[in-house]
């Protein structure tokens, strides 16, 4: 023995930069010192001088000039869609899901498209920072193994329709395929884990969402829905129930903390009463919501109420990006204008609602959103030396209000490098392109 201390293995050691880390506190650490072993957090230390300890790491990370902080969670999307990205542009939502959505999903939406699509758009979520989706559609079981493929955490939500296209079970069928989709998908892969979704209110009978809600409750995963997103929603749901689409869950008792309401653009000081005290969780889209004219959910007062808020994107059909740093910069930006108040959702409160805040609406904050010993290693490294980010007076304010998903250099996701110097290690990105591009012909050479 020669009396010298073991180095500690490690197999990411991530050196220099500035750390958010979006814990408890939500300290900034100046140049940290981060290990990674096993797929986790071992240790986060500041200062580069010298530690006390010593360490070898099978990949070392300069992060020097970089913010250091936790990948960015998408809270709600429809990644197939990304194969009808720009197809139905400029149009309101009932004509555009009616119209053109709707019958372009019975015609083109299979098990091999959900696959393409969603590969594609995961390589656009990491190469733009995301390191957790939960996605809301239809074959959901080749969006999971999509996921599987390029290495990202995903929570998979299997879509529900009254509306009889695609792979949507009949009735007397519902419980059975979400129990097995459940079964299918709680263990079988570490980063993917199994949520059900029902369209909405106006597209699901009171017993299709009781049953999925049921099965969703008993096996303790998230129950999605597309929540209050349009006044036409609120009219046809008050002509059916006489009840707003709040009080009309709350009716049949499938409100409670694993429902995850999307959208919410028209809520009454009622209903938001009523869901902070079911303690249902909230996605905000505002892109999307902009985009097709919808509305815009009335994020301060939900957050007032204590009410968990996190960021989506939607899908590409209706956005017509990924890209969550955009996102955060309008969600910002939006509420000051509507509220006619330049302090309302200020950079710090939006950072949480895209890490931390969106791992608890997913439920699964115990193993990402920040980054503090003991969690799974989601770390993405965004470059400060570029002239639209010089200089940093505050680093929070320059990834909401200036920052864009190009910025990001290096992408970690459950302790595996899946992207470095802006070259995606787990996708074959051109052959992704390929594949929604001989998609997208077809789609085209059917349309008048």
């Amino acid at each position: 023995m020669d009396g010298k201390e073991p180095k500690e293995e490690l197999d990411i050691l991530i050196e220099g930069g500035k750390l958010i880390t979006m814990a408890e506190g939500n300290e900034i650490i100046e140049n940290p010192r981060i290990g990674i072993a096993g797929g986790r957090i071992v240790f986060v230390e500041s200062g580069l001088p010298e530690s006390s300890k010593a360490y070898v790491a099978a990949e070392a990370i300069d992060a020097r000039g970089c913010i250091v902080m936790p990948g960015l969670i998408n809270t709600h999307t429809h990644l197939p869609m990304v194969c009808f990205r720009g197809m139905a542009d400029d149009l309101p939502l009932m004509s555009w899901l009616n119209d053109h959505i709707f019958p372009a999903e019975a015609r083109y939406v299979n098990r091999d498209m959900a696959y393409a699509g969603s590969l594609l758009a995961m390589a656009e979520m990491v190469l733009s920072g995301t390191t957790t989706f939960c996605d809301s559609y239809f074959f959901e079981s080749s969006v999971a193994h999509a996921a599987m493929t390029a290495g990202m955490r995903a929570v998979v939500a299997l879509g529900f329709i009254d509306i009889q296209v695609l792979d949507s079970p009949e009735p007397s069928r519902q419980r059975e395929i979400a129990e097995g989709f459940i079964n299918r998908w709680r263990n079988r892969a570490p980063l993917v884990s199994p949520a059900l979704c029902c369209h909405s209110p106006y597209t699901c009978s009171p017993e299709t969402l009781k049953t999925v809600e049921k099965v969703a409750s008993k096996a303790g995963v998230p129950f999605v829905i597309h929540l209050a997103e349009t006044k036409e929603e609120i009219h046809l749901i008050e002509e059916r129930h006489n009840r707003t689409p709040i009080g009309h869950l709350r009716d049949l008792a499938i409100l409670d903390e694993k429902t995850v309401a999307v959208h919410c653009n028209w809520l009454s000081e009622e209903d938001m009463d009523i869901m902070a005290a079911a303690d249902v969780k909230v996605c905000h889209n505002p892109e999307s919501n902009m985009k097709l004219a919808a509305g815009m959910a009335p994020v301060p007062s939900l957050i007032d109420r204590g009410i968990r808020v996190g960021l989506g994107t939607d899908g590409c059909a209706s956005n017509n990006d990924l890209d969550m740093f955009r996102e955060m910069g309008t969600t910002a930006r939006i509420h000051k204008v509507i509220e006619m108040d330049p302090t309302v959702m200020d950079a710090a409160t939006v950072l949480k609602m895209a890490t931390i805040d969106g791992a608890r609406v997913l439920g699964i904050d115990d193993r990402t959103g920040s980054i503090e010993p003991g969690k799974e290693a989601d770390i993405i490294l965004v470059d400060l030396r570029r002239p639209h980010l010089t200089p940093v007076h505050n680093c929070r304010s320059q990834l909401v209000y200036a920052a864009s998903g190009a910025d990001v250099t290096t992408s970690i996701i459950g302790g595996k490098i899946v992207m470095k110097d802006r070259r995606l290690l787990t996708i074959d990105v051109n052959a992704a392109m390929s594949e929604v591009r001989k998609i997208a012909a077809v789609i085209s050479s059917d349309r008048p």
